[in-house]
């Protein structure tokens, strides 16, 4: 009888209760007491939706206070020393601050959980002392058992995953960390298995992307370290997000099973079962139920590769679960009442994902009860969508996407020539100061919002209000003393789901929000049609803007690989399409700013990093057509009209050069999260295009002093042309209050105006 099992469940609630919690304690409101025990009641509500749904092989410790990597670091005593940690189990209190910072120390780098839009707290090992400060994953255990009588599967990141998401060793440092380590993992294990813990789920995602000669002799000493210390343990060796590297090494490891991603990277995973099979003693993990997206499984298709797996490995050592954790799509399609029913019957979210993972089970076990009318059902949602008018517009978009490629994407006029047009034409001083779009959306913006959304307000009311918040921004920015200024973005909910409702071809949840970092949720937008323009998007309120001020104004548009990447994508064509469907359009948009005399126009690309594919083979095609969709938004503008962009919180490294390629004038990017780490890509790789690198960290509420920046500004002008470079916060203010954002900015002045008169008297 195969098995049906589940990697991992949102952490967020179905009305995101996690998330109001966590900010209510956050903001004094909530006693730590109080805190643990909501927290608790949401956890167990999860474990008892699993165990109803059928879910036989439940997962524990995949629940958190914020991160699940920085879970594992405390549990592991891997504490930056920054935090002045003493050892012993991590305060609630301490656990934050590595996550956000305190009032002294900023906090640890947050980047990219591999090419997904989670964002997971970096390990930091530097001169850390490990030390196991209690076992989380037992406590999980014991939890669930005591409270719900489940036998839970505790999740835990496996170790080799672990150090290659960490920071803070050099290269070839890494078999002498897994030795501090290890003891602790065994550790953890042995206790696992005495408290009679059968099943444990070590993810190790970093297994399919390349794995050398020496890191398997690595994976080896770790594994069989680990059976040694734990020999009644089940171990299940999880990997996900495309295909397994190193297949017909990894399944001799002792492992009582081998998770694969049955969905993403099917193709070279059925591959190497057929060509290497599997070992009688070890059971199959398969993810045939897509668990990054939102439409419902193709039963018939997932059928045919139960029928194939079947051949190969008998239906007792088969165990049928989501292809990820269900961490990256929303809780229920229940909530979902507002949504047409041809595009509410094709989605499955966690709960209705958790079903199918039951069906797909028993299936594979030889029960066909349902069954056939299940096929039938999915099979009728999907011919239902595919019949929709709305995506019958791919050919005449084609059409007008190909005579752009032919024509070429190149700007009129160099980088060279036309920089220094834009310079002649904005006279702006050296080192000029800008932000990247947002400032603060108070309660009153939101508010505001939601009586206009009601229609409690008129539609002139509303832009009334927007006007006086524009108004309000640019007298603080001219204040303030910045040199480029911005509208502020009051008009917008969230930067893709804008856009995504004055295009065609979206759709929107009520409820349908994901975890990005932390407390920070996310409603992706859906793109189940061919994307159009219908009309001037930002036009209005940038141009109101620039009348207020002598001092350019940015125009603020997110990119096509962004809202791509941060929405949930049809499936019936290559998500190439879709980009470049999405280009065409804001192409448009660009057009209309600039014909309405915006010269500065900022097209953000926070996420091309995040969507890169992990295998190395597909990744040049990934960003050559990344490339391209970018400057088919951009390169229809005259030379000297300035196009800036925005990337942040991923590891640009090796990127460097393809960024250069996308050829905007102006790059902001992220370095201050990451204390200044990338700059150190500059002194290997020439850039020479304008650049701003984020001189301090917004996710935080901290308000760093000018002293700090001034250090970063002169560490990236010792491999950065001054004549080129921008200083800007690292990302959006829409997060952040009122009074930090201006005590922040203040000191952003400040520190510019330093490094400015130093540069100056110089010369």
């Amino acid at each position: 009888m195969a098995l049906s099992s589940n990697l991992g469940y949102p952490r967020i609630g179905r009305h995101r209760e996690w998330k109001k919690v966590i900010e209510q304690y956050w903001a004094g409101n909530l006693e730590e007491a109080e805190l643990h025990q909501k927290l608790k009641s949401i956890r167990l509500e999860h474990l008892r939706k699993q165990k109803e749904a059928g879910i036989e092989l439940i997962p524990v410790h995949d629940f958190s206070y914020y991160d699940h990597v920085l879970d594992t670091s405390v549990m592991l005593g891997i504490v930056p020393a920054r935090f002045e940690y003493e050892g012993g189990r991590v305060s609630t209190q301490l656990y934050y601050e590595i996550a956000r910072g305190s009032r002294t120390q900023p906090a640890s780098e947050m980047t990219k959980w591999y090419n997904t839009n989670y964002h997971y707290i970096v390990p930091e090992l530097n001169d850390a002392k490990p030390q196991l400060t209690f076992n989380a994953p037992l406590e999980a255990y014991r939890e669930a058992k005591q409270e719900l009588g489940i036998n839970g599967k505790p999740v835990i990141v496996g170790l080799y995953s672990y150090i290659k998401l960490a920071k803070g060793y050099a290269s070839g440092e890494e078999r002498a960390w897994i030795d501090r380590l290890l003891p602790l993992y065994c550790e953890v294990l042995k206790q696992l298995e005495d408290a009679g813990v059968e099943w444990v789920q070590l993810d190790e995602p970093s297994l399919v992307t390349n794995v050398t000669d020496h890191e398997l002799n690595d994976i080896r000493y770790i594994y069989q370290t680990l059976a040694e210390a734990a020999p009644k343990l089940k171990l299940i060796l999880q990997t996900y997000f495309d295909s397994i590297e190193r297949y017909q090494d990894l399944i001799q490891l002792p492992i009582a099973a081998i998770g694969l991603d049955g969905v993403h990277g099917w193709e070279s995973n059925i591959a190497q079962l057929q060509a290497h099979g599997l070992p009688e003693y070890l059971s199959l993990a398969i993810g045939l139920v897509d668990g990054r997206n939102i439409w419902r499984t193709d039963l018939q298709e997932a059928s045919i590769k139960l029928d194939q797996l079947l051949q190969l490995v008998s239906s007792d050592r088969l165990i049928i679960q989501p292809s990820a954790s269900l961490l990256h799509v929303p809780v229920t399609v229940e909530e979902e009442t507002k949504l047409p029913e041809t595009i509410k019957q094709a989605l499955a979210f966690a709960d209705e994902k958790l079903v199918e993972v039951v069906k797909l089970a028993g299936r594979a076990s030889g029960h066909t009860q349902d069954w056939e009318q299940s096929v039938s059902e999915a099979e009728q949602a999907y011919k239902a969508l595919q019949a929709l008018e709305q995506r019958q517009q791919k050919q005449v978009l084609q059409q007008q996407i190909e005579e752009l490629l032919a024509k070429g994407l190149t700007r009129s006029t160099s980088f060279k020539d036309r920089y220094q047009l834009q310079v002649n034409k904005h006279k702006l001083p050296l080192l000029p100061t800008t932000t990247i779009g947002s400032f603060p959306q108070t309660p009153q913006v939101r508010a505001a919002r939601s009586r206009w959304r009601k229609q409690e307000w008129t539609t002139e009311q509303y832009d009334a209000f927007i006007a006086e918040e524009i108004n309000r921004w640019i007298d603080h920015q001219e204040k303030l003393g910045l040199d480029v200024l911005v509208h502020g973005e009051f008009e917008r909910t969230d930067m893709v789901e804008f856009f995504g409702e004055k295009l065609g071809g979206f759709c929107f949840t009520s409820n349908g929000w994901v975890q990005s970092y932390g407390s920070r949720c996310v409603k992706p937008p859906i793109i189940y049609a061919d994307v159009t323009y219908s009309g001037a998007m930002t036009v209005k309120e940038t141009v109101y803007a620039q009348s207020r001020t002598s001092k350019p104004v940015k125009g603020m548009l997110t990119g096509p690989i962004t809202i791509m990447n941060w929405s949930f994508v049809r499936q019936d064509i290559s998500r190439e399409e879709v980009a470049y469907q999405l280009a065409l359009a804001l192409r448009q948009e660009v057009n209309a700013l600039e014909h309405a005399g915006i010269a500065m126009i900022q097209v953000d690309e926070p996420a091309v990093r995040e969507g890169l594919p992990l295998k190395e083979a597909a990744q040049r095609q990934y960003l050559d057509a990344s490339i391209a969709a970018f400057k088919l938004t951009t390169s229809g503008v005259s030379a000297e009209t300035q196009i800036h962009t925005h990337m942040c919180y991923c590891d640009f490294h090796d990127m460097i050069a393809s960024i250069r390629d996308m050829d905007a004038d102006v790059i902001s990017i992220e370095t201050s999260r990451s204390h200044g780490e990338l700059i150190r890509s500059f002194e290997q790789q020439t850039y020479d295009l304008g650049i701003g690198l984020g001189v301090y960290d917004i996710h935080s509420p901290r308000v760093p002093a000018a002293a700090e920046m001034i250090s970063l500004i002169e560490r990236a002008l010792e491999v950065l042309d001054p004549r080129l470079f921008w200083i800007n916060p690292d990302c959006g203010l829409k997060t952040r209050g009122e009074v930090e954002t201006l005590a922040a900015l203040a000191q952003m002045i400040e520190a510019t105006n330093v490094v400015r008169s130093k540069l100056l008297s110089s010369v």
